[in-house]
């Protein structure tokens, strides 16, 4: 257990040693949490979040069909989407 003091507009210094041991560096995002014994502090994971562009979407549709079948509905899918399977880079399914 360590101490330290709230500063101005609540400010706080985290002790150095639990800075490092948990990877917190100027900047860190972390979580403050409200909690019935007191105030929480952890460090944040932060994920990037992708967005998928119509294209790719279609991508991952056409390359992701199990069979003939479900490779003639997901083309129709991509076409719902306004695109032209024929010009989706794609890898198509094996022939049974």
């Amino acid at each position: 257990m360590e101490m330290s003091r709230v500063g101005k507009r609540g400010t706080m210094v985290i002790p150095a040693r639990l800075r490092h041991r948990f990877g917190l560096t100027e900047g860190s995002l972390v979580i403050v949490e409200a909690r019935e014994e007191g105030i929480l502090i952890r460090p944040a994971v932060v994920m990037p979040l992708e967005r998928y562009t119509p294209e790719r979407q279609a991508e991952f549709l056409l390359s992701n069909a199990v069979d003939e079948e479900d490779y003639a509905r997901v083309r129709e899918e991509v076409r719902k989407l306004g695109l032209d399977p024929d010009a989706i880079p794609h890898q198509k399914p094996a022939e049974e």
